[in-house]
């Protein structure tokens, strides 16, 4: 049987780019300043958020909206 011989590894094509180009992207974007956030809620007073939210001030009747829906 008249079997091709194994290609070496140099022959294939190069996979990921040289690393010259590596943080392109990162580099050319502009830079936002952090916007200011209420402090978030940690232990007992969280239990509470989440209960009233999910329990207390759903919405009855209509479609069911996911919690990181915008639609009114």
């Amino acid at each position: 049987p008249s079997s091709t011989p194994p290609l070496p590894l140099a022959a294939m094509g190069k996979v990921h780019g040289s690393l010259a180009r590596a943080g392109k992207v990162k580099n050319q974007t502009p830079k936002v300043a952090k916007a200011e956030k209420k402090k978030v809620l940690t232990g007992r007073a969280k239990k509470r958020f989440v209960y009233n939210r999910r329990f207390v001030s759903v919405v009855k009747g209509g479609p069911k909206r996911g919690p990181n829906s915008n639609m009114k």
